[in-house]
């Protein structure tokens, strides 16, 4: 059985947070942030939202895309590494908020990653038979585990969430490669020892906090966005002037600027959101590809490659065809 992305959704909190406004409580600069790292602003989640308020909103929207009811869903997958509890799965709040019943859901923690993770899942259970529909939705609440004080890390991220529905299709399947793994001697350089996700007392507990050795974080996401890629094109049997679109994890704009200076590749065919949205963990690339639909970068016969790196240290990169309009 072939699959494809049928219908796509996104949201952001309301609240930014600015460069500037981080310049009255850390020691910083708007113009040191965006050279080094070409954001000028992200959002924050507001007190009574959680991983998963986000994820059902641009889940919702991805299903109404779709044309799909929650209750013909066979699964919920929820890429996040800040779940709003440790037990249950983040996808269960999400599951029955829906009304998908029924519903297989679980959680998928390969940070950064973690959304294309949880789409070749996807498609790995629709080609075997087991689901026809199935929501994906990566969603972060990254601003609960970051320390205010820390410059290297409280200027970086983000909170959002970007959703797919990808359907069974008997016609044609738009996931013509993948390609994932993870490096665990490296999972010292990028980790929160606790876990967090909604409000905690944590009596300002640092090892609530995410802790990021910057610069070897930074050589990997350089080399892995290369490699991947080039891996994955491969892959498919194409060249890498055969992709229309490259839509990277929106970590580092020098990070993505540096892998594509590598790969040959021309900035008018990189997808960036970076400056607004910051890094968004998982979310990033989901919250890309719905913003390269919406402003039509991205449109009906595209190859598109979707590539991340992240805490693991992981990496994850799909080559789509991008045809919603060919499903039947």
């Amino acid at each position: 059985m072939h699959a494809q992305i049928t219908g796509w959704g996104k949201y952001l909190p309301e609240r930014v947070l600015t460069n500037k406004d981080l310049e009255k409580t850390v020691d910083t600069s708007d113009e040191w942030i965006e050279t080094r790292t070409g954001i000028r602003e992200r959002r924050i989640i507001a007190d009574d939202e959680a991983a998963s308020t986000m994820a059902v909103a641009a889940g919702r929207r991805a299903l109404e895309v779709a044309g799909l009811s929650p209750q013909q869903l066979d699964m919920v997958i929820v890429a996040t590494s800040s779940p709003d509890r440790i037990m249950p799965a983040t996808a269960a709040l999400v599951q029955n908020e829906l009304g998908a019943e029924g519903a297989a859901a679980f959680d998928v923690n390969a940070a950064c990653s973690g959304f294309i993770y949880a789409l070749i899942i996807a498609y790995q259970f629709i080609a075997a038979g087991a689901c026809e529909n199935i929501l994906v939705v990566a969603s972060e609440a990254v601003s609960r585990s970051i320390d205010w004080e820390d410059r290297s890390t409280c200027v970086l991220f983000g909170d959002g969430a970007g959703a797919v529905v990808v359907q069974a299709n008997g016609n044609a399947t738009d996931m013509l490669s993948f390609v994932m793994g993870n490096d665990g001697s490296g999972a010292d350089l990028l980790y929160i020892h606790h876990p967090c996700g909604l409000p905690t007392n944590t009596h300002n507990d640092k090892r609530y906090y995410m802790v990021m050795d910057g610069k070897n974080v930074f050589r990997f996401g350089v080399a892995a966005l290369a490699d991947v890629s080039r891996q994955v094109i491969d892959a498919a049997g194409l060249n890498i002037s055969d992709i229309d679109l490259f839509i990277p994890h929106q970590a580092n704009n020098r990070i993505t600027q540096a892998a594509m200076k590598a790969l040959g590749i021309s900035s008018e065919k990189v997808f960036v959101n970076l400056d607004r949205y910051g890094n968004t963990s998982a979310a990033s690339p989901a919250i890309a590809l719905c913003e390269a639909v919406e402003q039509s970068r991205l449109k009906q016969g595209d190859m598109v490659v979707l590539v991340a790196f992240g805490a693991g240290l992981s990496w994850a990169a799909t080559v789509l065809r991008w045809q919603p309009d060919a499903y039947s």
